[in-house]
Protein backbone atom coordinates (compact mmCIF):
# COMPACT_ATOMS: atom_id res chain seq x y z
CA UNK A 1 0.00 0.00 0.00
CA UNK A 2 2.86 2.39 0.77
CA UNK A 3 4.43 1.70 -2.62
CA UNK A 4 1.08 2.30 -4.30
CA UNK A 5 0.71 5.60 -2.39
CA UNK A 6 4.25 6.73 -3.32
CA UNK A 7 3.65 5.88 -6.99
CA UNK A 8 0.41 7.83 -7.14
CA UNK A 9 1.88 10.87 -5.37
CA UNK A 10 4.92 10.88 -7.67
CA UNK A 11 2.75 10.71 -10.76
CA UNK A 12 0.60 13.53 -9.36
CA UNK A 13 3.70 15.72 -8.86
CA UNK A 14 4.80 15.07 -12.46
CA UNK A 15 1.35 16.04 -13.72
CA UNK A 16 1.37 19.20 -11.60
CA UNK A 17 4.76 20.24 -13.01
CA UNK A 18 3.59 19.59 -16.56
CA UNK A 19 0.39 21.54 -16.00
CA UNK A 20 2.31 24.47 -14.50
CA UNK A 21 4.59 24.78 -17.53
CA UNK A 22 1.76 24.25 -20.01
CA UNK A 23 -0.44 26.87 -18.34
CA UNK A 24 2.40 29.42 -18.43
CA UNK A 25 3.09 28.83 -22.13
CA UNK A 26 -0.56 28.86 -23.20
CA UNK A 27 -1.36 32.03 -21.27
CA UNK A 28 1.58 33.86 -22.89
CA UNK A 29 0.43 32.76 -26.35
CA UNK A 30 -2.97 34.43 -25.86
CA UNK A 31 -3.20 37.57 -28.03
CA UNK A 32 -3.34 40.91 -26.28
CA UNK A 33 -1.09 43.16 -24.24
CA UNK A 34 -1.91 43.65 -20.53
CA UNK A 35 0.00 46.94 -20.52
CA UNK A 36 -2.20 48.30 -23.32
CA UNK A 37 -5.32 47.18 -21.43
CA UNK A 38 -4.13 48.91 -18.25
CA UNK A 39 -3.01 52.19 -19.87
CA UNK A 40 -5.37 52.31 -22.84
CA UNK A 41 -4.68 52.38 -26.55
CA UNK A 42 -3.97 56.12 -26.52
CA UNK A 43 -1.06 55.88 -24.07
CA UNK A 44 2.47 56.95 -24.98
CA UNK A 45 4.97 54.31 -26.11
CA UNK A 46 7.43 55.41 -23.40
CA UNK A 47 4.79 54.94 -20.70
CA UNK A 48 3.93 51.48 -22.00
CA UNK A 49 7.57 50.47 -22.06
CA UNK A 50 8.20 51.78 -18.55
CA UNK A 51 5.22 49.85 -17.18
CA UNK A 52 6.28 46.72 -19.08
CA UNK A 53 9.71 46.91 -17.45
CA UNK A 54 8.21 47.55 -14.02
CA UNK A 55 6.02 44.45 -14.37
CA UNK A 56 8.86 42.32 -15.74
CA UNK A 57 7.03 41.65 -19.02
CA UNK A 58 10.02 42.78 -21.09
CA UNK A 59 12.10 39.77 -20.03
CA UNK A 60 12.39 36.65 -22.20
CA UNK A 61 9.80 33.93 -21.69
CA UNK A 62 12.43 31.53 -20.40
CA UNK A 63 13.39 33.95 -17.62
CA UNK A 64 9.75 34.59 -16.73
CA UNK A 65 9.09 30.82 -16.68
CA UNK A 66 11.98 30.18 -14.28
CA UNK A 67 10.79 32.98 -12.01
CA UNK A 68 7.25 31.61 -12.17
CA UNK A 69 8.36 28.08 -11.16
CA UNK A 70 10.60 29.44 -8.40
CA UNK A 71 7.63 31.36 -7.04
CA UNK A 72 5.49 28.21 -7.08
CA UNK A 73 8.15 26.35 -5.10
CA UNK A 74 7.94 29.11 -2.48
CA UNK A 75 4.10 28.96 -2.69
CA UNK A 76 4.20 32.51 -4.02
CA UNK A 77 1.66 33.02 -6.82
CA UNK A 78 2.82 36.57 -7.51
CA UNK A 79 1.05 39.91 -7.79
CA UNK A 80 -1.96 40.78 -9.92
CA UNK A 81 -1.07 43.05 -12.84
CA UNK A 82 -4.46 44.76 -12.60
CA UNK A 83 -5.08 45.29 -8.89
CA UNK A 84 -1.45 44.97 -7.67
CA UNK A 85 -2.68 42.72 -4.85
CA UNK A 86 -1.19 39.33 -3.89
CA UNK A 87 -2.88 36.67 -6.00
CA UNK A 88 -3.11 34.30 -3.03
CA UNK A 89 -5.33 36.82 -1.22
CA UNK A 90 -7.58 37.17 -4.27
CA UNK A 91 -7.97 33.39 -4.59
CA UNK A 92 -8.74 33.01 -0.89
CA UNK A 93 -11.54 35.56 -1.29
CA UNK A 94 -13.10 33.74 -4.26
CA UNK A 95 -12.42 30.10 -3.38
CA UNK A 96 -15.13 29.66 -0.68
CA UNK A 97 -17.86 30.62 -3.16
CA UNK A 98 -16.67 28.04 -5.71
CA UNK A 99 -16.30 25.31 -3.08
CA UNK A 100 -19.79 26.08 -1.77
CA UNK A 101 -21.24 25.84 -5.26
CA UNK A 102 -19.37 22.62 -6.09
CA UNK A 103 -20.44 20.97 -2.81
CA UNK A 104 -24.06 21.98 -3.35
CA UNK A 105 -23.98 20.73 -6.94
CA UNK A 106 -22.52 17.40 -5.81
CA UNK A 107 -25.19 17.07 -3.11
CA UNK A 108 -27.95 17.75 -5.65
CA UNK A 109 -26.45 15.18 -8.03
CA UNK A 110 -26.29 12.45 -5.38
CA UNK A 111 -29.78 13.16 -4.05
CA UNK A 112 -31.22 12.91 -7.56
CA UNK A 113 -29.06 10.12 -9.01
CA UNK A 114 -29.12 7.62 -6.14
CA UNK A 115 -32.89 7.00 -6.03
CA UNK A 116 -33.21 7.24 -9.82
CA UNK A 117 -30.43 4.71 -10.45
CA UNK A 118 -31.70 2.27 -7.83
CA UNK A 119 -35.33 2.46 -9.02
CA UNK A 120 -34.24 2.03 -12.65
CA UNK A 121 -32.22 -1.06 -11.75
CA UNK A 122 -34.90 -2.64 -9.56
CA UNK A 123 -37.68 -1.85 -12.07
CA UNK A 124 -35.75 -2.75 -15.19
CA UNK A 125 -37.81 -2.67 -18.36
CA UNK A 126 -40.73 -0.82 -16.76
CA UNK A 127 -42.00 2.73 -17.12
CA UNK A 128 -39.92 3.67 -14.04
CA UNK A 129 -36.78 2.54 -15.83
CA UNK A 130 -37.69 4.37 -19.04
CA UNK A 131 -38.55 7.56 -17.13
CA UNK A 132 -35.32 7.54 -15.11
CA UNK A 133 -33.15 6.93 -18.15
CA UNK A 134 -35.11 9.50 -20.14
CA UNK A 135 -34.28 12.07 -17.46
CA UNK A 136 -30.65 10.98 -17.62
CA UNK A 137 -30.56 11.47 -21.38
CA UNK A 138 -32.20 14.88 -21.03
CA UNK A 139 -29.73 15.95 -18.34
CA UNK A 140 -26.73 14.95 -20.43
CA UNK A 141 -28.09 16.72 -23.51
CA UNK A 142 -28.77 20.13 -21.91
CA UNK A 143 -25.61 22.27 -21.41
CA UNK A 144 -25.14 24.52 -18.40
CA UNK A 145 -25.29 27.73 -20.44
CA UNK A 146 -28.83 26.77 -21.54
CA UNK A 147 -30.07 25.16 -18.32
CA UNK A 148 -29.07 28.17 -16.20
CA UNK A 149 -31.06 30.82 -18.11
CA UNK A 150 -34.00 28.40 -18.35
CA UNK A 151 -34.11 27.99 -14.56
CA UNK A 152 -33.80 31.77 -14.12
CA UNK A 153 -36.67 32.31 -16.55
CA UNK A 154 -38.98 29.86 -14.75
CA UNK A 155 -38.14 30.21 -11.05
CA UNK A 156 -36.96 33.82 -10.90
CA UNK A 157 -38.82 35.79 -13.57
CA UNK A 158 -42.07 33.85 -13.94
CA UNK A 159 -42.61 32.47 -10.43
CA UNK A 160 -40.45 34.94 -8.48
CA UNK A 161 -39.39 32.29 -5.98
CA UNK A 162 -35.60 32.64 -6.15
CA UNK A 163 -33.01 35.38 -6.82
CA UNK A 164 -31.79 35.88 -10.37
CA UNK A 165 -28.11 36.12 -9.55
CA UNK A 166 -25.51 36.94 -6.92
CA UNK A 167 -24.53 35.27 -3.66
CA UNK A 168 -26.83 36.64 -0.99
CA UNK A 169 -28.00 33.80 1.20
CA UNK A 170 -29.03 30.15 0.76
CA UNK A 171 -31.81 30.97 -1.72
CA UNK A 172 -29.31 32.31 -4.26
CA UNK A 173 -27.47 28.96 -4.19
CA UNK A 174 -30.44 26.86 -5.31
CA UNK A 175 -30.48 27.62 -9.05
CA UNK A 176 -26.68 27.42 -9.61
CA UNK A 177 -26.57 24.13 -7.66
CA UNK A 178 -29.43 22.70 -9.73
CA UNK A 179 -27.69 23.78 -12.93
CA UNK A 180 -24.49 22.02 -11.95
CA UNK A 181 -26.06 19.03 -10.24
CA UNK A 182 -28.58 17.92 -12.86
CA UNK A 183 -25.97 17.21 -15.54
CA UNK A 184 -23.86 15.22 -13.09
CA UNK A 185 -26.95 13.40 -11.75
CA UNK A 186 -27.81 12.24 -15.26
CA UNK A 187 -24.42 10.56 -15.74
CA UNK A 188 -24.28 9.22 -12.20
CA UNK A 189 -27.75 7.66 -12.33
CA UNK A 190 -26.85 5.71 -15.46
CA UNK A 191 -23.70 4.41 -13.79
CA UNK A 192 -25.60 3.40 -10.63
CA UNK A 193 -28.17 1.54 -12.73
CA UNK A 194 -25.55 -0.30 -14.80
CA UNK A 195 -23.35 -1.36 -11.87
CA UNK A 196 -26.32 -2.32 -9.69
CA UNK A 197 -27.82 -4.46 -12.46
CA UNK A 198 -24.48 -6.25 -12.82
CA UNK A 199 -24.21 -6.89 -9.08
CA UNK A 200 -27.85 -8.00 -8.73
CA UNK A 201 -27.12 -10.83 -11.14
CA UNK A 202 -24.41 -12.34 -8.91
CA UNK A 203 -24.88 -15.65 -7.11
CA UNK A 204 -24.55 -14.22 -3.60
CA UNK A 205 -27.48 -11.87 -4.25
CA UNK A 206 -29.68 -14.77 -5.36
CA UNK A 207 -28.56 -16.72 -2.29
CA UNK A 208 -29.50 -13.81 -0.03
CA UNK A 209 -32.93 -13.62 -1.64
CA UNK A 210 -33.36 -17.37 -1.31
CA UNK A 211 -32.73 -17.06 2.44
CA UNK A 212 -35.73 -14.77 2.69
CA UNK A 213 -34.00 -11.38 3.00
CA UNK A 214 -36.01 -8.36 1.84
CA UNK A 215 -35.08 -6.49 -1.32
CA UNK A 216 -34.12 -3.39 0.66
CA UNK A 217 -31.72 -5.39 2.83
CA UNK A 218 -30.25 -7.17 -0.18
CA UNK A 219 -29.72 -3.90 -2.05
CA UNK A 220 -28.24 -1.83 0.81
CA UNK A 221 -26.29 -4.52 2.68
CA UNK A 222 -25.06 -6.70 -0.17
CA UNK A 223 -25.45 -5.10 -3.62
CA UNK A 224 -24.61 -1.42 -3.07
CA UNK A 225 -21.27 -1.93 -1.22
CA UNK A 226 -20.04 -4.05 -4.14
CA UNK A 227 -21.30 -1.55 -6.70
CA UNK A 228 -19.46 1.38 -5.07
CA UNK A 229 -16.08 1.06 -6.81
CA UNK A 230 -17.04 2.33 -10.29
CA UNK A 231 -19.42 4.86 -8.72
CA UNK A 232 -16.62 6.31 -6.56
CA UNK A 233 -14.39 6.57 -9.64
CA UNK A 234 -17.08 8.46 -11.53
CA UNK A 235 -17.75 10.72 -8.53
CA UNK A 236 -14.06 11.63 -8.39
CA UNK A 237 -13.96 12.49 -12.08
CA UNK A 238 -17.22 14.43 -11.92
CA UNK A 239 -16.14 16.39 -8.84
CA UNK A 240 -13.18 17.68 -10.82
CA UNK A 241 -15.47 18.40 -13.75
CA UNK A 242 -17.75 20.40 -11.44
CA UNK A 243 -15.01 23.01 -11.07
CA UNK A 244 -14.69 23.43 -14.85
CA UNK A 245 -18.48 23.49 -15.25
CA UNK A 246 -18.67 26.05 -12.48
CA UNK A 247 -16.91 28.57 -14.73
CA UNK A 248 -19.94 28.77 -17.04
CA UNK A 249 -22.44 28.55 -14.20
CA UNK A 250 -20.75 31.33 -12.23
CA UNK A 251 -20.89 33.63 -15.23
CA UNK A 252 -24.59 32.89 -15.85
CA UNK A 253 -25.54 33.54 -12.21
CA UNK A 254 -22.90 36.21 -11.42
CA UNK A 255 -21.55 33.92 -8.72
CA UNK A 256 -18.36 35.51 -7.27
CA UNK A 257 -16.10 32.46 -7.46
CA UNK A 258 -12.96 31.30 -9.24
CA UNK A 259 -14.75 30.84 -12.55
CA UNK A 260 -15.90 34.44 -12.72
CA UNK A 261 -12.42 35.55 -11.67
CA UNK A 262 -10.91 33.64 -14.60
CA UNK A 263 -13.14 35.39 -17.14
CA UNK A 264 -12.55 38.81 -15.59
CA UNK A 265 -8.77 38.27 -15.60
CA UNK A 266 -8.82 37.14 -19.24
CA UNK A 267 -10.59 40.34 -20.22
CA UNK A 268 -7.99 42.37 -18.32
CA UNK A 269 -5.07 40.28 -19.70
CA UNK A 270 -4.05 39.71 -16.09
CA UNK A 271 -1.69 36.82 -16.87
CA UNK A 272 -0.60 35.92 -13.32
CA UNK A 273 -4.17 35.67 -12.03
CA UNK A 274 -5.30 33.56 -14.99
CA UNK A 275 -2.29 31.28 -14.49
CA UNK A 276 -3.07 30.92 -10.79
CA UNK A 277 -6.77 30.18 -11.38
CA UNK A 278 -6.14 27.58 -14.09
CA UNK A 279 -3.39 26.03 -12.00
CA UNK A 280 -5.69 25.88 -8.96
CA UNK A 281 -8.43 24.13 -10.97
CA UNK A 282 -5.88 21.70 -12.43
CA UNK A 283 -4.38 20.94 -9.03
CA UNK A 284 -7.84 20.32 -7.59
CA UNK A 285 -8.59 17.91 -10.44
CA UNK A 286 -5.31 16.05 -9.86
CA UNK A 287 -5.83 15.95 -6.09
CA UNK A 288 -9.38 14.63 -6.41
CA UNK A 289 -8.30 11.92 -8.87
CA UNK A 290 -5.41 10.90 -6.61
CA UNK A 291 -7.72 10.67 -3.60
CA UNK A 292 -10.14 8.64 -5.71
CA UNK A 293 -7.36 6.18 -6.58
CA UNK A 294 -6.45 5.86 -2.90
CA UNK A 295 -10.07 5.28 -1.89
CA UNK A 296 -10.38 2.72 -4.68
CA UNK A 297 -7.30 0.89 -3.41
CA UNK A 298 -8.54 1.04 0.18
CA UNK A 299 -11.90 -0.48 -0.78
CA UNK A 300 -10.28 -3.12 -3.00
CA UNK A 301 -6.77 -4.04 -1.73
CA UNK A 302 -6.14 -6.11 -4.87
CA UNK A 303 -5.59 -2.86 -6.79
CA UNK A 304 -2.76 -1.67 -4.53
CA UNK A 305 -1.16 -5.09 -4.60
CA UNK A 306 -1.18 -5.08 -8.35
CA UNK A 307 -0.34 -1.48 -8.68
Amino acid sequence: MLRFLATRLLSALVVVLGVSVLVFLLIHLVPGDPVEVMLGEGSQAADREALRQALGLDRPWSVQLVQYLEGLLRLDLGISLYSRRPIADILLERLPATLELAAAGLLVAVLIALPLGIVAALRRGTAWDAGAMGFAMLGVSIPNFWMGPLLILVFSLWLGWLPVSGREGPASLVLPALTLGTAMAAILSRMIRATLLEVLGEDYVRTARAKGLSWSRVVWRHAMPNALLPIITLLGLQLGALLTGAVITEIVFSWPGIGQLVIESIHRRDYPVVQACVLLISLTYVAVNTLTDLCYAWLDPRISLGG
